[in-house]
């Protein structure tokens, strides 16, 4: 396997942009890339994340791209999900071996939405979309399953943006002086319908961590992707963190959240002291798909 690491990221959380998604995206993808120290022509590979549904037409996306500029021409792909997923791809487009650089960016405008609505038109159309139940409904579901408490307060509908530079090898070392290496990154589901598992429990969320690799040593911070303080806790509990560690839990813009909680835990290594950070991002109802990133200030060894 090839040694990754994030050597820059750059992001913005605000409401009520009057802007383009493609407009809130080009300063932000724009910071990356020149903190990277990669020229934007070594990049070799762009990865993005969004939402078609937030926006309302069908390829919403395409039209995001225009913030990576129109030359020189790229090498590109999309996830329908959160940046994190976008990232996970292009970490394994990087272990090809054949391009050493990556661009990730991801990015969601959830105030000119009902995002009730649109998180209900995702579920299965068959059988949970026709009773039109929202997401802080089902998180009701899962917070009774927890602690016997539904009475929770929908989060704010947030716009953002975030990008990062993803780096192989001896490249990363030459321009990032502290990088961000992904010594692990894994991601699992578990059954989409709530009825049929434990909501009390996450077990994706415990594979994808052991997967990752969260138990080999410790974890000094955490920046989980939680709505609700019983999400967090059962999030807690899967990747088995102690009170040694600082966590951070929080649910920021809709497809951005995981990214920048990436984002972030790049941060607490490269701008700080810490040594080793996780990075959680989920998607689906009751936290249903489950990515976990472990950073580290060293690569594998």
């Amino acid at each position: 396997m090839r040694d990754v690491a994030v050597v820059s990221f750059a992001s913005v959380t605000t409401s009520d942009v009057n802007e383009t998604e493609t407009q809130l995206l080009y300063p932000v993808v724009t910071e990356a890339i020149e903190r990277s120290g990669v020229a934007r022509e070594d990049i070799g590979f762009t990865c993005s994340g969004s939402c078609d549904y937030l926006q309302g037409m069908p390829f919403a996306f395409v039209a995001n791209l225009e913030a990576t500029g129109a030359w020189p021409p790229i090498s590109e792909s999309h996830v329908e999900m959160d940046g994190a997923w976008a990232l996970y791809e292009a970490w394994v487009r990087l272990q090809h071996g054949d391009v050493d650089a990556a661009l990730v960016f991801s990015s969601g405008l959830a105030s000119r939405a009902d995002l009730r609505e649109v998180l209900c038109l995702q579920l299965d159309p068959y059988y949970l979309m026709p009773l039109w139940v929202d997401d802080v409904s089902l998180a009701g579901l899962q917070a009774s399953a927890v602690d016997g408490d539904r009475a929770l307060v929908p989060p704010p509908a947030l716009d953002g943006a975030a990008a990062a530079v993803l780096v192989a090898g001896d490249t990363a070392r030459d321009v990032c002086e502290r990088p961000a290496w992904i010594t692990g990154i894994d991601h699992r589901a578990d059954a989409h319908y709530p009825g049929v598992r434990d909501l009390a429990t996450s077990p994706s969320t415990r594979l994808a961590g052991e997967r990752a690799g969260v138990g080999n040593g410790p974890v000094e911070v955490a920046h989980l992707a939680a709505d609700h303080a019983h999400e967090e806790r059962i999030l807690r509990e899967a990747l088995s963190l102690g009170d040694d560690t600082k966590v951070s839990a929080n649910r920021g813009p809709l497809m951005v959240t995981g990214l920048a909680n990436i984002g972030e835990a790049f941060r607490e290594i490269n701008e700080g002291d810490r040594r080793r950070a996780v990075a959680h991002a989920t998607s689906g109802p009751c936290l249903q798909q489950n990515l976990v990133c472990v950073l580290e200030a060293s690569e594998r060894v």
